[in-house]
This record gives structure tokens, sequence and C-alpha cells, in this order.
């Protein structure tokens, strides 16, 4: 029995250092927004997110926490948004920036969104490093209480949300840049 209570104590000990600690760089994080990234709000705790699937453009479904990569950013857009349209080139240069560095950028394409009038934009606004997706009933923006676009969320490894910006944004601005370093690198440090 002690050696259960032991284990228990460690491994609460353990969780609760966890805690503190993305806390700890979560504030670090909030401390990089500048300029458009002031509306980017940082939770204090990740956040659940939604399993309710979205269609890549191969047809696969994914659920958010399926998405590969170590920092996610995940943008709710639409071809008739034009600040949506506005931001996927800053979006694009970011991933182009740091995909390699284990960041994937998705934006998925909600509501009645037609695949002639996506692949356009992209070809007219030279979108070469990311991929459209499709969540064609706002199924999944309903669930992630997306009420308006754009809306874009940077997620964990894990799918759990770390934080969410409401309108559009500078993503490529060094503020973003330097908040999605911080990030990776918080998850480079997790992982050892």
């Amino acid at each position: 029995m002690l050696k259960t209570s032991l284990v228990a104590t460690l491994y609460t000990a353990l969780s609760l250092s966890a805690i503190a600690a993305q806390a700890s760089d979560m504030s670090d994080i909030e401390a990089l927004r500048t300029d458009s990234m002031k509306k980017l709000v940082v939770h204090a705790a990740p956040k659940e997110t939604s399993d309710v699937p979205f269609t890549l453009q191969d047809g696969t479904e994914l659920t958010l926490a399926e998405i590969d990569g170590d920092v996610k950013v995940v943008n709710f857009w639409a071809t008739w948004c034009a600040p949506c349209r506005k931001e996927m080139p800053a979006l694009d240069a970011l991933a182009a920036e740091f995909s390699d560095a284990g960041l994937t950028v998705t934006p998925i394409a909600t509501g009645h969104n037609p695949l002639p009038a996506i692949e356009r934009f992209f070809a007219e606004a030279g979108i070469e490093h990311i991929d459209y997706a499709l969540d064609a009933k706002s199924k999944l923006a309903r669930d992630m209480s997306v009420l308006g676009l754009p809306v874009t969320l940077i997620l964990d490894a894990e799918g759990h949300e770390l934080a969410r910006l409401t309108g559009d944004a500078e993503w490529h601005s060094q503020s973003a840049r330097d908040i999605v370093a911080a990030l990776l690198s918080n998850a480079d440090a997790g992982d050892n």
C-alpha cells in the first residue's frame, strides 16, 4: 500500500510541475504578442478540442488531434471572406519558414466553398506551402465555437488548444514568428 501511495504522490507532483512549467511557458508566449498578434488569446491551460472530423484535399478525414506537427496552426476561413484571403499569404510564409521545425499550418475552408474557387484563390495568391482542408457543413467550426471568420487556433502536438485569435492577423510578422519559434522550442524541451 505504501508503494502505491508513493507512486501516486510522485505522479501528482510531476503532473503539477508539468502544469506549472506549461503555465510559465504560456505566460512567456503571451509576452511576445505585439501589433495584430495582441488579439491572440493565450490560454492558462491547454483546452480540449473537438473530435469532429474535417476532410483533406485527397478525401482523407482527420480530427484536429490527428494533424501532424509539434505545433499546429489551424485557420478557419472561407473564399468569400476578405480578411481570410488577406492573411492567407502570411500563413503560407509562416509554413514555409517553420514546417521543417515541426509546424503544420492547416487552413480549413468552412461552410460553402466550391473547390474551383479555393483552387483559383490558392493559385492567384501563390499559396504553395500549405494544403487546404474542408469543413463543408461547418460541423467542426460549430463544435469549436467558431462564430465568425477568420479564426485561428494554435494547438500542441496532441491537438489541445493553446491559443486562439479571432479576426485577421499578420501571421508572418516578427511577433507571430517569435511566438511560433518559442512554442516549437517549448515542444522540443517537452520531448526531452
